[in-house]
């Protein structure tokens, strides 16, 4: 996923799926220098992670 489209699922009012390794999950923010993400399962909000974008993917 670019940059561009994940801040644009990070500021839209609507869920939008994304997945990391095949697991639903919810971006809290991109940090668009490091080209990451901090995101976190939908079934476990407390295991905060960041990944690189490029692992994302929108379905």
């Amino acid at each position: 996923m670019n940059k561009q489209r994940a801040q644009e699922i990070v500021n839209s009012p609507e869920m939008v799926r994304v997945t990391y390794n095949g697991v639903p999950i919810f971006i809290q923010n991109v940090n668009e220098n490091n080209e990451t993400a901090r995101i976190y399962p939908l079934d476990e909000p407390q295991n905060e992670q960041e990944v690189p974008l490029n692992q994302l993917a929108e379905h």
